[in-house]
């Protein structure tokens, strides 16, 4: 949504290295409630359990590191437990720091914020099935919370040939809105292809927990915030572009700060700021 998503050259540098026939209605039915009583496999979870400040599992999970240029974001991407950890509450707490004890360089000079950012590259990676996450997000003007996913091929292909899957997207500006959305090649950046999801009554998503997901099948992706689905896109969206989503994508936590969609943050930006993550789910009924 309005930029690109491409990773930090760091961590790619390094893992360089390293029916036919009509149904009746009743039968319809039938079938209808025969695929969905079917058992859900999960092929991939984290419930983030372990000891206050503890590092996320790093059979699962791999940590970037750098800052973003190509989205012009403030923050520096660290390892270790200093800007991602387990609060001993069964959460991931990634938190973004108005701080740089280490003197880390941006693309702007001497990087103002850290934080984190978490994939499932090289060790999970999803075709199909059900994508979710129950999350809470940071709150303000300059915070850029995601969960989203990059196609396996990635690193021979580019982006956004690779394809991009954003299942859940919030800009501090809009305190009660989220983003699902896709992108491709002939629909990327500010021309990706999605929908937002607000909330009734002024609700905003930093007051509280909430679930995002996807329903991802051949030539068909849902999006759902806490189960209700707010749009459905097909190849019929893509303008006649390729649709890229038939395919392994690996999983992406992360939370920037700054960059041109969300903007800088400004004087009434509290820090440091947190993405609380109680789980994170992929699920089949194969």
């Amino acid at each position: 949504m309005h930029r690109s998503r491409r990773l930090p050259t760091a961590l790619w540098a390094a893992s360089l290295l390293c029916c036919a026939g009509l149904l009746a209605p009743a039968a319809t039915a039938a079938a209808d409630e025969s695929a969905s009583s079917r058992p859900m496999a999960v092929t991939f979870e984290d419930t983030f359990d372990g000891p206050a400040g503890s590092a996320v599992d790093g059979g699962r999970w791999q940590l970037e590191t750098g800052d973003n240029v190509n989205n012009h974001e403030s923050q520096y991407y660290t390892s270790g437990t200093d800007n991602a950890a387990l609060d001993g509450n069964g959460n991931l707490v990634i938190t973004a720091r108005k701080e740089n004890p280490r003197d880390y360089q941006c693309w702007y000079g001497r990087c103002e914020y850290t934080s984190a950012r978490l994939n499932t590259a090289e060790r999970f990676n999803a075709q199909y099935g059900h994508v979710e996450t129950r999350l809470k997000v940071p709150r303000g003007q300059g915070m850029w919370p995601a969960f989203w996913m990059l196609g396996a091929d990635f690193g021979q292909v580019g982006w956004p040939a690779s394809g991009e899957i954003d299942i859940m997207e919030n800009v501090g500006f809009e305190p009660s809105t989220v983003h699902g959305t896709l992108h491709g090649p002939g629909y990327s950046g500010g021309n990706g292809i999605g929908a937002g999801y607000t909330l009734p009554g002024g609700e905003q998503f930093a007051d509280g927990f909430h679930t995002f997901a996807v329903d991802w099948a051949p030539d068909r992706i849902s999006w759902s915030v806490d189960g209700q689905v707010y749009q459905t896109r097909t190849p019929a969206d893509t303008g006649g572009n390729p649709w890229v989503f038939n395919k392994p994508f690996f999983l992406i936590l992360n939370l920037a700060v700054g960059g041109d969609w969300p903007g800088p943050p400004d004087g009434n930006t509290a820090f440091p700021q947190e993405l609380v993550v109680d789980y994170v789910r992929v699920t089949t009924s194969d």
